[in-house]
């Protein structure tokens, strides 16, 4: 069962740094203007008047596309991490990479908050409805500043692994250093209250980030919006930490009271 622990112990730690420092927590397709057709691009643009030497060389040319509706826009994929959102480069190879903490410029943190000051003042009103349907409406919901729950669930995630190594550390001094009985069940002990803590932090850090998504989905950049999203690699392997961990904490008390009964 120890052994079974450290293993459990160690795929946690594994899978959680890996999401911590990989972009595919959530990907998905975003909706944007086609570029226009030049010497480089010749596929997925807009040719003007059919004649790009002519939009080259003559600026003041009213342009015009033959494209309508859908045709004008194509759909790039992108993938989202804790630090950096990365899109297709549609102009030219390769991705584009910026900062995920950016992406809630001072003009959404101001939409947020007028979303607070409509939420507020419509409560009484809901209220006084019998708790009408529009209470719940999402609209309604109060969201603190993003920048603040994101930079929260990063702490989290760094104390989570930190709390992962120091329980791995302790399972290993249980099992190939532990001189005595008590020594051994005082270690793991420790253990298993490191492991448990570490992995409600997990829990925590990991429902920050999907809530700070969510929002920036609604509230972010027009430029970056999606069109339509999924959870990638990175969350599974995130939520996939938190199950070991907590497997190698039920573990470890499980052998830490089977120890004690023994010792009785």
């Amino acid at each position: 069962r120890a052994l079974l622990a450290v293993s459990l112990n160690l795929m946690a730690l594994l899978f959680s740094t890996t999401a911590f420092i990989t972009t595919h927590w959530c990907e998905g397709t975003q909706r944007v203007p086609k570029p226009s057709c030049g010497k480089e691009k010749k596929t997925n643009c807009l040719n003007y008047s059919g004649n790009e030497t002519a939009n080259e060389t003559n600026k003041n040319v009213v342009h015009y596309s033959w494209e309508t509706g859908d045709d004008r826009f194509l759909f790039r994929y992108f993938h989202t991490g804790i630090w950096y959102s990365c899109e297709e480069n549609i102009n030219a190879a390769g991705e584009k990479c910026r900062s995920f903490i950016d992406l809630a410029p001072a003009s959404e943190k101001a939409n947020v908050h007028q979303l607070n000051l409509q939420a507020i003042n419509q409560i009484p009103r809901s209220l006084s409805a019998g708790f009408h349907s529009s209470f719940f409406s999402p609209s309604l919901y109060i969201h603190p500043g993003l920048c603040c729950v994101l930079w929260l669930s990063v702490v989290s995630e760094v104390l989570y692994i930190m709390l992962l190594v120091v329980g791995f550390s302790l399972m290993c001094l249980e099992l190939f250093h532990s001189s005595s009985v008590i020594d051994g069940l005082k270690l793991n002990a420790f253990a298993a209250v490191f492991t448990v803590l570490s992995g409600l932090l997990g829990m925590v850090a990991h429902m920050m980030y999907t809530q700070v998504f969510q929002v920036t989905v609604s509230l972010g950049p027009e430029d970056w919006r999606p069109h339509s999203w999924d959870y990638g690699w990175s969350f599974c392997l995130a939520w996939g930490s938190f199950t070991c961990c907590m497997a190698a904490s039920v573990t470890t008390l499980n052998s830490y009271t089977k120890t004690v009964i023994e010792f009785r």
